[in-house]
């Protein structure tokens, strides 16, 4: 009975082991693939000699499919969708597995819908359009690069060369308009962006008369970046046309997509007329990896065409894509896939003229899938591995720039390490590293046979003057004003404007836009706004450059230094009986007084134990003190110091004293000779902490800074018009419904007090900016004029507009500037620090000699001082040491009879000799 059992057992595994291996083995002979695209093509051409060379590799290796071979069948769509659909229709007919192409985006939109409902895969080699997504699309795979990238290499090269515009110039299909809003996105990120785009008519179809009319339009735009991605039929148009218009020379730049580098690196030499026109053009190529292999397969090719036909990235795409299916397949089989077809259900009733119910489910299409998806090894294009995205890794382009016959490369982009010289495969050794210094490229010759990197746009030249606006303020005409009955304007901010436009190397246009209605202030900040919203194309006048500004509009260089100040009413000081204490702050006062004091006791405490002068009755000790302390201001004490430590706190404090005397006498001096102004209001902090009415320029940003920066309440701001509404408003004060003062900037301020005498700046300034010009965001106008307005300044001709509008009268800023002339404790608090260190260190050093006497006093002096050995008797003890006479006579005599008997030995030993 186990026998029995065991024998069942074994014949059983026998059963499932053998029938797993005839699973695994049971491959067909061969299995059908087809291929869609456009045989007479740039890429078509390439792509039918590749795709044979492929599948004739694939089939003499045996270290794949395991004798089951591929068998290839190609269609030609002509580039044209529907031929596209009616043959993938005919191939879903036969038993086809997988589908290697279209080359065409707008092909492969509609193919990808039949693949995905017949569950046939769909591996594209040159469909580069990015919405072709694999969530629309699932059973669609790109085996080439998406414009994602590219157009992500385009957007670096616009920034790392500083260009903030381009001219979008693509074919109106799928491809091209993708493709270009892709490039808008990119550029978008880099606050770059394409400022007009030109769409192509798709097809063979296009007359040169339409591509001239198109690039005569786009000679009169600003941009001189031109990003060209079309296909090669009417891409070649286009540098013929724009060569006759002189577009592709100085100033210009093209850059061309990888149609281009298609055509160069598979053409034969193209003729003269066609080079010409391309000189200078920058060409991204797909970038693949150098290898052994690689180089190989370009020596077969050549021996294969006779060098008639090159070879380029998309035929080395659709060579790997061959290799891709047939690593899928032999997975498919290792994991025991079938190939096997189920009737499409969905075919409507006897599937009319198009034979559609003859077409089939591929069973396990979604096993081959996987599959392919799975699969990573090294192709000619380098690793063949996607990520979890199903885009191919390491996307990487050559930056070509053609130049002669041929052209050069001038450098390489990744996702991984952004542009370089470096190949990106060296870089995937490094870590990542794509900051704005580490973006490298080399040298271009540019269009026009110019190394010199073209400025990217000029004024257009469409008859189109830029709108200038203008604010019509009420008062400070010198600034700005429109002459009576006229479009004219004058003032300082006009005459500066002119002045830089003049100096720009290129003609600017303009004509300036009044913008309020000179009865009331217009607002600054709605004129700001009205150029991000294109109403204007600049706005010229007196502009302060602050925060909120710099965030809608790009300002020009300061023409104009400026800041909020605080003017209010002054009058003169008299200089008083108690004039002499002026000087000095009241905190000053105290600080030193008690520095003086401070000083007498210390220095009484080093000299107390040795020196007579400093001992005695108690009242006579304190009169010394303060005698001694405040006689050391005219260097005039008396009492001599005898030890070090009190010698050297002297000379620091008659260092310090010295430095007193003579601030003080300077200020003194200053406040009885010089006439004195006096404000009540000191300061910001003063005006801020009082209740008091505050006026400001109807208009002026200085409104809102007082409110919102300083939290100072509205209802304590007064509007006020003009320069005599200023000095009505001063004179009245706020006790007869006028202001404590005015907040405004600077330059009205300096204007206002040329004529008004009996007013003056207090403080200082509280906040710092200046004037400039207002353009949109990114405009390389306010650049130019910026670079203008320096040269206006090194020239001296903007301090000669100054002096023509705006020149000072009797009365000037320098003289009513109203500052406190008191001495500060601030200015010589290090002088105090050195002073309090040295006082603190001397009676350091000083109790750490009494310390020292009273630990090695012995005993019995103790108890013949009447002083226990307790705490409270070595207390009474210290404070006696610090109290007793230091006799120093015993120890001077001392000294002098050593050394007189030394003298004597010295002299009895000359006698003996």
């Amino acid at each position: 009975m186990n026998l029995t059992r065991f024998l069942l057992l074994v014949l059983l595994c026998l059963g499932v082991f053998t029938h797993g291996f005839s699973k695994k083995i049971a491959r067909p002979a061969s299995v059908q693939i087809g291929a869609i695209f456009t045989f007479d093509s740039t890429i078509g051409r390439v792509a039918k000699m590749a795709i044979d060379e492929a599948v004739k590799d694939v089939n003499s290796y045996s270290g794949i499919l395991n004798g089951t071979k591929l068998s290839m069948t190609m269609q030609n769509s002509n580039c044209n969708g529907f031929l596209g659909t009616v043959e993938a229709l005919r191939f879903m007919e036969t038993d086809i597995i997988a589908i290697i192409g279209p080359q065409s985006s707008v092909v492969a939109h509609i193919i990808s819908h039949v693949a995905n409902e017949l569950q046939v895969p769909l591996l594209s080699f040159a469909a580069t359009d990015p919405t072709l997504s694999s969530l629309q699309f699932p059973f669609f795979v790109r085996t080439t690069q998406s414009d994602l990238y590219q157009m992500t290499a385009v957007a670096e090269i616009v920034d790392y060369y500083g260009w903030k515009e381009v001219i979008a110039i693509f074919v109106d299909d799928d491809y091209g308009r993708n493709g270009v809003s892709a490039l808008d996105d990119k550029l978008a990120e880099r606050r770059c962006r394409i400022s007009n785009k030109v769409g192509i008519p798709p097809g063979p179809g296009v007359h040169r008369s339409d591509i001239m009319d198109l690039l005569v339009k786009v000679r009169l735009m600003e941009s001189r970046i031109i990003v060209l991605h079309v296909n090669p039929d009417s891409g070649f148009t286009v540098f013929s046309v724009a060569h006759y218009l002189r577009m592709v020379g100085n100033g210009y730049v093209w850059i061309a997509t990888d149609w281009l580098s298609s055509v160069l690196d598979s053409a034969s030499p193209l003729p003269s007329e066609i080079k010409n026109s391309m000189q200078g053009v920058l060409v991204l190529r797909h970038h693949t990896p150098d290898s052994d292999r690689k180089r190989a397969f370009f020596s077969r090719w050549n021996k294969l065409t006779g060098g008639s036909l090159g070879l380029h990235s998309y035929g080395l795409y659709a060579y790997d894509s061959v290799w891709l299916v047939a690593h899928a397949i032999d997975a498919f089989f290792n994991q025991g896939g079938v190939i096997s077809f189920s009737n499409y259900s969905r075919t409507p009733a006897g599937g009319g003229d198009l034979n559609l119910e003859a077409m089939s489910i591929f069973d396990d299409g979604s096993l081959l899938l996987k599959n392919i998806l799975r699969s990573d090894f090294v192709g000619l294009t380098g690793p063949i591995k996607f990520n979890s995205d199903r885009s191919l890794i390491f996307p990487a382009y050559d930056i070509i720039n053609v130049l002669g016959t041929g052209f050069q490369r001038i450098g390489y982009w990744s996702n991984y390490s952004g542009l370089s010289i470096v190949p990106p495969e060296t870089l995937y050794a490094r870590p990542p590293n794509c900051s704005s210094a580490n973006q490298q490229l080399n040298s271009v010759i540019w269009p026009g046979e110019t190394l010199s990197k073209p400025r990217g746009w000029v004024f257009p030249n469409n008859g189109k003057h830029l709108r200038i606006g203008v604010p019509i303020p009420v008062s400070f005409h010198e600034f700005v004003s429109q002459v009576q009955a006229t479009d004219m304007f004058k003032g300082f901010c006009i005459d500066v404007f002119v002045a830089a436009v003049n100096l720009l190397p290129y003609a600017v246009p303009f004509r300036f836009v009044p913008f309020g209605d000179g009865h009331k202030n217009p607002s600054y900040t709605e004129l700001v706004n009205l150029v991000t919203t294109g109403s204007f194309d600049a706005a010229v006048g007196d502009f302060a450059i602050i925060t909120n500004r710099t965030k809608v509009v790009d300002f020009t260089q300061p023409y104009a230094a400026s800041g909020l100040v605080i003017v209010a009413p002054f009058k003169k000081m008299n200089s008083g009986a108690w004039a002499f204490l002026r000087p000095f702050s009241p905190f000053m006062w105290i600080v030193t007084a008690c520095f003086f004091l401070v000083i007498g006791v210390v220095v009484w405490i080093l000299e107390h134990r040795i020196n007579d002068e400093f001992r005695g009755p108690p009242k006579q000790q304190l009169i010394t003190i303060l005698w001694f302390s405040f006689s050391t201001l005219f260097f005039a004490h008396r009492e001599n110091t005898l030890s070090t430590l009190g010698r050297l706190v002297l000379l620091i404090w008659l260092f310090v004293v010295l430095i007193i005397n003579s601030s003080y006498t300077a200020s003194l001096t200053s406040i009885l000779t010089v006439q004195q102004l006096y404000s009540p209001i000191k300061g910001i902090d003063s005006l801020k902490a009082s209740d008091e009415p505050i006026g400001h320029q109807e208009g002026s940003f200085a409104e809102q800074y007082l409110s919102e920066e300083l939290g100072i309440s509205k209802s304590r701001l007064v509007s006020l018009r003009s320069p005599e509404e200023y000095a009505k408003a001063l004179e009245l004060g706020p006790k007869k419904g006028g202001v404590a003062a005015v907040v405004d900037e600077r330059p009205y301020i300096e204007l206002f007090l040329s004529t008004q005498c009996s007013f003056g700046v207090v403080g200082h300034e509280f906040t710092k900016s200046g004037w400039g010009f207002a353009f949109p965001r990114d405009s390389p106008l306010a650049i130019d004029m910026s670079t203008a307005i320096l040269q206006l300044s090194e020239n001296g001709e903007l301090q000669r507009i100054h002096d023509k509008w705006l020149i000072k009268g009797t009365c000037g800023l320098d003289n009513a500037e109203l500052e406190s002339d008191q001495l500060q404790l601030s200015s010589f608090w290090g002088l105090f620090l050195v002073c309090g260190v040295t006082c603190f260190v001397a009676l350091f050093i000083y109790f750490l000699q009494i310390m020292y006497q009273l630990w090695h006093s012995t005993p019995s002096e103790t108890v013949s001082n009447g002083l226990g050995s307790s705490f409270y008797g070595r207390l009474q003890r210290f404070l006696s040491l610090i109290d007793e006479k230091e006799d120093l006579s015993s120890s001077k005599s001392k000294k002098r009879k050593a050394e007189k008997s030394l003298s004597d030995i010295e002299k009895e030993a000359e006698l003996g000799r």
